[in-house]
């Protein structure tokens, strides 16, 4: 996994400012102006929900990649703070489900290195029985067609191993976003509180 902060996110919510700016602790909410506009991001390599407020007079769109790393942002003026689920709005909730999805389709490459190289967790678990439905059986059959050559695309994996790949990771990752499982395959656990 590469360092912990994300460089890119994608945009899943745009936020009136009266509803961000409500949302933040007294203390931090003197801090922000109640004029700016706000953005809920997933970044693009682990998966973390940031809050972030936009330079003034930019426009960003939903499913939008916007660079979020050190050094001079174009479109991203400041991290307010590391967010939970529950802290996104109804309608971020369901874009999340479909950026996920896109990140997942775009990082093909990544994910079928993981379905290549995924191991045991415990002696009893392997990280592949993590994806929902795949049972023993299949890993098995999963870690055959990979002895016999590494997977080289989604496609591969569907025609060999017989499962959408793309589906099951996707899934995986939305588990862990919500916090519903203890192990984490690609994601950061979420913060035990919304960070301030």
């Amino acid at each position: 996994m590469r360092g912990r902060r994300e460089e890119y996110a994608y945009v899943v919510d745009i936020l009136p400012p009266e509803v961000a700016v409500y949302k933040l602790p007294p203390k931090i909410r003197r801090e922000f102006p109640h004029d700016v506009s706000y953005a809920h991001l997933v970044g693009e390599d682990h998966f973390t929900l940031l809050e972030v407020t936009l330079k003034k007079g930019t426009v960003v769109e939903i499913g939008e990649r916007v660079y979020v790393g050190q050094g001079q942002r174009d479109k991203v003026d400041k991290i307010v703070r590391r967010i939970r689920y529950d802290d996104l709005q109804p309608q971020g909730r369901e874009n999340l489900n479909a950026v996920v999805r896109k990140i997942v389709e775009q990082q093909e490459s990544r994910f079928v290195k993981w379905l290549n190289e995924a191991g045991p967790i415990t002696l009893k678990l392997h990280s592949l029985e993590l994806l929902k439905g795949i049972g023993k059986k299949k890993v098995q059959e999963i870690l055959e067609e990979r002895k016999k050559r590494p997977f080289t695309s989604y496609e591969d994996v569907k025609q060999r191993a017989g499962i959408d790949i793309v589906e099951l990771i996707t899934e995986r990752i939305l588990r862990e976003i919500t916090g519903e499982d203890s192990y984490y395959l690609f994601a950061l656990p979420p913060p035990q509180h919304a960070e301030q």
